[in-house]
Order: structure tokens, then C-alpha cells, then sequence
């Protein structure tokens, strides 16, 4: 059996059938097809719930615990900890223990707040009332509870709740207008389309009669791009195929706007929504100071290192003399007589690590998490930074990554919607002799 054959059965046994075939199936409303049609096959998709945290309550402990450690200042001191509880060392392990103790707990804190800052959020994101159709009525549910083959309501200035395929709007040629400022920054206002057989269903009942499926594309984070067709069913008529792209996708994120509402159905939800796909937000982000940071700590271990190994070779020269290496005040015992001279030699170079351990500070991941935590509130309270049109002010997602917004050195942006704004004001005119201006002719 071929890698590839040996690939697709374990992505078919572990992900099961929905997730490894190319396409996907979508019912409409959830209305089976009309007798004559193709098999009524239910699929399993997730349901519309964001997850954006890093931790839950019960993986908090060992996974905040492996990447505190993965730091290398951490290590160190955890391994010089170590040392000290197994071997007789010239400090006690209570030096090093401590405040590595209180640096984990200090640092275990700062995450596990900013963490439930953002279950928080995503609890009120997954509980926003979402309008839908069911049995030719609109009813209101909690968006986390949104389906595939839901068909959605959205009014204007709401934000599509998932990714759907526009079916109609109020606008007779099926078009809205969208911003997309959330997903890729464009604030411009873009068109999309309604698929041409059902942009003229604009009530309830009538989008509640409609029987049609979806074949599309698996989810991908490539935000312009969708490939599907949509089959409606008549009756007496064979099916209708439409061809299904971008420009009818309306994606989570995005804003409805100069639009009065518009009927969508879901075609992915929660985390296969493509904003979702496109953010890595468990992911471990290292900024490019600790990385610094971390290379620093590397020299210095050397140095460290160095200085033990120079302290240990010297030791055994200078014992070199005879009652040197046994002085009257500190008999060895006949163990340590017979001791083999090469693990006696490496426990002395560990007790010349243990001595010379300050040489990296355990108190400087924990002074760098709080200056962090405290700078990300400076940032919030930045009046200079509070937009008034939109009401909000700066928001911190990150605090680990402040000081990234200090190590840009080139932006590469258009202008228009980024630099200036999309607001033409009228100053002056003339007009055949005429000077214009707003509310005053002269």
C-alpha cells in the first residue's frame, strides 16, 4: 500500500467521511429533494461555536506549565531546582525553587485572566440572537446554535453570524453591500450577488418553499475564493444548476451595509468559517524582544557553563598537593574514596552551576509578563487612540505582543479606505460665475 492510499484511510477513519472527501452536500433549509431526485444523505458539521481561548479548565495546568517551560530562563532554573534536590549543593533548593515558584504562579495568572478575557468574548459572540427560518416563520436563536442548511436573516449594519450563500435581498436586483474592514481591512463598501433563480424571493414562506442543495468546496481560509453550484428542484422541471462563487459568499465578519436585510443559508460554521481558518489564535506568538531575549540567555548559559567547567578544572589542580584534596576539618568518608573521580568531578560542576546560577536573573520573565500586562491597559486608555465615530477605543488581544507594534519598520498599504478616508465633503464650487458654498451662495 502506497503513503498516499495509507493517508486518506487514516484521514477517513479519524475524520470522518465529511471531512476528508473534496465536497460537501448542503440541503437547503434542511428540506430533503423531491422524489425523483438524489438520495437524501445527512451530514455531520460542526456546529456554529467560535472557540478563540487557548486554554479550558481542564488543560490549563499542564499546557500553561509546557510552554511557561519551553521559555529557557524556566528550564534552567527548573533544572538547577533539580539539581539541588538530588545532589549536596552549596545552597539550598528553597533559593531557586521559590522564586521559580512564584514567577510560574505570577505568569500563570497573567495568562489565565487574559484567557478567560477571551471566553468572555466568545461566550457573548456565541449567545448573539440570530433570526432564521423555520416552518415559513422567523425564529430567533442563539448563533451558536446555527446549523448548516440554516437559512439566515441579517438586517442591515449586523454582522453575518456565519459564512453564507446570499439567496435574495430587499433590493430588487439581489445585489448588498458589504464591508469587510474585519477580515481584510478594506472599509470600501463591496457588491455581492444572489443567485439568479431565488433573488426574487423576499418573505418568509416563499424562501421556506424553496428546494435546492449546494455542492461546494471543503472549508479553506482563502477569503477570495469558493467554488460550488447550487441545484434547485422543481416539481415537474428538471433541476436547475447554478454556478456558485466569491462574489455570493458573504463571510462571518463582514458587516451588511446600504442594505435593508437579505436571506442567506449557511454553508460553514463555526470553526470551518474562513475568519476562523485565517486566525491562528492558539498558537504560541513569541515576539521578536523575547526572542532577543532568548538568545541573550543562550550566551550567558555559555558563560555559565564556561565558568563552572574553569572552576572545576582549577579545584582538582589545586588538590593536586598532597591533605590538599582532605582537609582536617572535612574527612571523607571510605564511599568517597572509592568514588570514581569522574562522577565526583561532574558533581562538582554542578555545584559550581548551582553557585554561579544568578548570573541569569529568575526574576526577569515575570518583571517582562507585568510591564506587558500593565502596558496593554496603557494602551486601552489611550484617549488619543479612541475613535469617536465608531465609539471604541483600542483593544488588546495580545499583551504579549505589545512591543511588536514598536519593531515595524515598513507598512505597505493603498490609500484609499487606509490612509484617507472613504468620505468625499463638498467645500466649493463655481458655476458660471457662481460661487457655491455649503449653506451659503454668494
Amino acid at each position: 500500500m502506497d503513503c498516499s492510499r495509507l493517508r486518506t484511510l487514516i484521514n477517513r477513519y479519524c475524520a470522518g467521511e465529511e471531512n476528508w472527501v473534496d465536497n460537501r452536500t448542503i440541503y437547503v433549509g434542511h428540506h430533503e429533494p423531491p422524489p425523483g431526485a438524489e438520495a437524501y444523505i445527512l451530514q455531520r458539521y460542526p456546529d456554529n461555536r467560535i472557540v478563540s481561548s487557548k486554554y479550558t479548565f481542564w488543560n490549563f495546568i499542564p499546557k500553561n506549565l509546557f510552554e511557561q517551560f519551553r521559555r529557557i530562563a524556566n528550564f534552567y532554573f527548573l533544572i538547577i531546582f533539580l539539581v539541588q534536590l538530588i545532589i549536596d549543593t552549596p545552597t539550598s533548593p528553597v533559593t531557586s525553587g521559590l522564586p521559580l515558584f512564584f514567577v510560574i504562579i505570577v505568569t500563570a495568572i497573567k495568562q489565565g485572566y487574559e484567557d478567560w478575557l477571551r471566553h468572555k468574548a466568545d461566550n457573548a459572540m456565541n449567545q448573539c440572537p440570530v433570526h432564521f427560518i423555520h416552518h415559513g416563520k422567523l425564529v430567533q436563536k442563539q448563533s451558536r446554535k446555527l446549523r448548516v442548511g440554516d437559512i439566515v436573516m441579517v438586517k442591515e449594519d449586523e454582522t453575518f453570524p456565519c459564512d453564507l450563500i446570499l439567496l435574495s435581498s430587499n433590493r430588487s436586483d439581489g445585489t448588498c453591500f458589504v464591508t469587510t474592514a474585519s477580515l481584510d481591512g478594506e472599509s470600501s463598501h463591496k457588491t455581492y450577488y444572489a443567485v439568479q433563480d431565488t433573488k426574487t424571493l423576499h418573505d418568509e414562506q416563499d424562501i421556506d418553499k424553496l428546494h435546492a442543495t449546494i455542492e461546494c468546496e471543503q472549508p479553506q481560509p482563502d477569503l477570495y475564493k469558493f467554488v460550488g453550484r447550487i441545484n434547485i428542484y422543481h416539481e415537474s422541471n428538471e433541476p436547475i444548476a447554478r454556478p456558485l462563487g466569491s462574489e455570493n459568499v458573504l463571510l462571518r465578519g463582514a458587516t451588511l451595509k446600504n442594505t435593508e436585510k437579505i436571506f442567506g443559508v449557511a454553508i460553514y460554521t463555526g470553526m470551518e468559517t474562513k475568519m476562523a481558518l485565517n486566525y491562528q489564535s492558539k498558537s504560541q506568538k513569541r515576539s521578536a524582544v523575547e526572542k532577543s531575549m532568548n538568545a541573550f540567555l543562550i550566551v550567558y548559559l555559555c558563560i555559565l557553563i564556561s565558568k563552572s567547567l574553569i572552576n572545576t578544572i582549577l579545584k582538582y589542580v589545586w588538590q593536586l598537593e598532597q591533605y590538599r584534596d582532605e582537609p582536617w576539618y572535612n574527612r571523607k568518608t571510605e564511599s568517597e574514596r572509592k568514588r570514581n573521580v569522574f562522577i565526583t568531578a561532574f558533581t562538582d560542576f554542578l555545584s559550581f552551576m548551582v553557585l554561579f546560577n544568578y548570573i541569569i536573573p529568575v526574576s526577569m520573565y515575570v518583571t517582562v509578563e507585568m510591564q506587558k500586562f500593565l502596558g496593554s491597559y496603557f494602551l486601552t486608555w489611550d484617549e488619543e487612540m479612541f475613535d469617536e465615530e465608531t465609539g471604541e477605543g483600542p483593544l488588546v488581544n495580545t499583551s504579549d505582543l505589545n512591543e511588536e507594534l514598536g519593531q515595524v519598520e515598513y507598512v505597505f498599504t493603498d490609500k484609499t479606505g487606509t490612509l484617507t478616508e472613504n468620505n468625499m465633503e463638498f467645500i466649493e464650487c463655481c458655476i458660471e460665475g457662481h460661487i457655491y458654498i455649503p449653506h451659503v451662495i454668494c
